[in-house]
């Protein structure tokens, strides 16, 4: 990897793509007619009226229509775009309880296994039901502060009680060790914020915030304003990283300014929200000519280097974070609103694809290759990280806000309510809902870490069984399953069927909620109570488990299944706006206003 700045390197032209990849689409104008074959006068005469009376019956009742496709042909296989409207408003949207009810008592029996066995640990191993802490200075509450909202959320007083005990004993941030600035933003920060919003302003966790901000204040203590992306939280030092010293991730730098936004709001301290803006102003300065960004930037330079773009790994929650920050804020910031749009525009010019076979859309990486000339190219990848799955919510939630022509739109909005790009987007982003359901299409019906695409050049049309669509990497019969092929109790799918049911009131995403939360029962599951554990290959039945259950299953991956069933009137996405560990956090209407355009 070179250190040089990516805007250096790169032309102001499009980018270039290696032979043989697949090159991004561009949008075809142009219709296609069939003839339909011909037929006599009087026999049309005799059934354009049966034809327009049974249009106009599904017309004015659209879910019938639906609902003979869904029992005939099924959801994966007619389902392109958005939904047909099912409810008049979220008013309508009302609980399943049942299900609401089923994802409730696995959190609780997770939580229990967890606080019998580990409690106060930052890290869970339920199979041999012991807890584990970030650093050997000990732990900082990951799993604890991770949950206290899960707990609020769900209503499980008792258990939220012993946890908010736990946090007011034995809580403590003194730590001489190293912990993720990034990390501890988003779980423990935003945990924190979070559980203080949701009870109505209680000071432990409001003094608790305090402290563990004013401790990781000093990694924006850098020449371009970047923050550090270790933080010594005992010391109140900021560190590089071993393994790429002098850079950090568009990620890492991008998605910490809800959390002190936030408290900057409720404490009235201005430094919180002054340090979290410079990061946004740098970033926005530093542009690369195509409107994407580079996973990797120089701390000291303020900068891209060139490095790999992609909405996975060390990149997603940029983009996610763009459109939150203009919503928090109640729409007062419209910087933040014209640089979402400008890297979605970057984004469908770039970087959506769609598969060989059914045509599904996907989101695709940009890999950087140097030639005999020193001159960079960018080979296209059909790769597609399952963090990728937030996007399509994110897509259809920023459609009704930056795309919508008034205040409020319908649920789901009508076509009259959004612009082209509102409709671009939200097209987009009900697709590739659609594209991350069909890779559940596995032994386990739960997704891969990571998936490849298919395309004309990848040779595979000549293996017996070749896949249509997409395949695991790596994962040949009879050997040891890549990293690629394990579920790591992700929660992205869910996050996104949750916002578009939100949105639209289709049962559809609730029936797909359903089927993951089922799949995770049978597979996930750890015999004797122990909680839930990763698996190692989704396409193996009965599947084989890893020790480890993240804090985000608790977190995100449960409390998204229980909003996706509670009724609509939880957690309005018109009041709320959840940070990257689905920590729910008020719109506001702030008291400072933006110091860059």
């Amino acid at each position: 990897m070179t250190e040089s700045r990516a805007g250096r390197k790169l032309k102001k032209t499009p980018p270039k793509f290696a032979v043989g990849e697949q090159k991004p689409n561009k949008k075809e104008n142009g219709s296609t007619t069939i003839d339909a074959p011909s037929s006599s006068f009087s026999t049309t005469l005799i059934w354009l009226p049966v034809l327009l009376a049974v249009g106009v019956y599904f017309y004015l009742n659209p879910a019938i229509l639906i609902q003979i496709l869904d029992e005939y042909i099924g959801f994966s296989e007619h389902y392109d775009g958005a939904p047909v409207a099912l409810q008049p408003a979220h008013a309508y949207l009302s609980a399943d309880v049942a299900k609401r009810d089923a994802v409730v008592k696995t959190f609780r029996d997770s939580w229990l296994a967890y606080e019998r066995n580990a409690m106060g640990d930052d890290e869970y191993h339920p199979i041999s039901q012991q807890g584990s802490n970030l650093t050997k200075a000990g732990g900082i509450g990951y799993m604890v502060v991770d949950v206290l909202d899960s707990l609020q959320i769900m209503g499980l007083q008792n258990e939220y009680s012993r946890a908010r005990k736990w946090v007011e004993k034995d809580l403590s941030f003194d730590r001489d060790d190293e912990f993720s600035t990034f990390e501890t933003t988003i779980r423990v920060l935003g945990g924190l914020l979070s559980a203080y919003h949701l009870s109505d302003g209680d000071a432990l966790y409001l003094e608790k915030a305090v402290d563990l901000a004013d401790r990781i204040m000093p990694v924006f203590d850098t020449p371009s304003g970047l923050p550090l992306p270790v933080i010594n939280l005992a010391r109140r030092r900021g560190h590089h990283t071993k393994d790429f010293p002098g850079l950090t991730s568009i990620a890492e730098v991008a998605t910490l300014q809800l959390e002190f936004r936030y408290l900057s709001q409720v404490t009235g301290n201005d430094d919180y929200w002054r340090a979290a803006e410079r990061v946004m102003d740098v970033v926005k300065k530093a542009r690369l000519p195509h409107g994407l960004a580079s996973i990797f930037m120089n701390i000291d330079e303020g900068q891209y280097i060139t490095s790999a773009i992609r909405l996975g790994a060390r990149g997603d929650s940029y983009y996610e974070y763009l459109l939150k920050q203009y919503i928090q804020t109640n729409g007062s910031e419209q910087v933040y609103r014209d640089m979402y749009d400008d890297s979605i525009d970057a984004v469908h010019n770039y970087l959506i694809q769609k598969s060989m076979g059914h045509k599904m859309i996907y989101t695709s990486e940009l890999v950087p290759e140097k030639d005999a000339n020193d001159e960079i190219s960018w080979r296209l990848t059909p790769r597609q990280d399952h963090l990728v799955c937030f996007f399509g919510g994110s897509l259809m939630l920023g459609a009704t806000r930056t795309g919508s022509l008034s205040q409020s739109v319908s649920v789901p909005p009508r076509p009259d309510e959004l612009s082209e790009k509102g409709k671009r987007d939200w097209k987009t982003g009900s697709e590739l809902i659609n594209t991350c359901m069909h890779t559940h299409d596995t032994a386990t019906g739960l997704s891969p870490e990571t998936v490849y695409f298919r395309v004309a050049s990848d040779g595979m049309d000549a293996l017996p069984n070749a896949p249509p669509d997409w395949y695991i990497k790596g994962a040949a019969v009879g050997e040891f399953p890549p990293y690629d092929a394990r579920y790591m109790l992700r929660p992205e799918t869910v996050e996104s069927l949750f916002i578009a049911w939100r949105l639209t009131g289709d049962q559809l995403y609730r029936d797909h909620g359903w089927k993951i939360f089922q799949s995770i029962e049978k597979h996930c599951k750890v015999e004797g109570g122990g909680g839930y554990a990763t698996i190692i290959n989704v396409d193996e039945n009965p599947a084989r488990q890893e020790d480890k259950m993240e804090t985000f299953f608790l977190s995100e991956t449960l409390k998204y299944l229980y909003l996706l069933f509670d009724d609509a009137g939880t957690l309005s996405l018109d009041k709320h706006v959840f940070n990257t560990e689905a920590h729910p956090l008020p719109v506001f209407d702030p008291s400072i206003r933006t110091g860059f355009a």
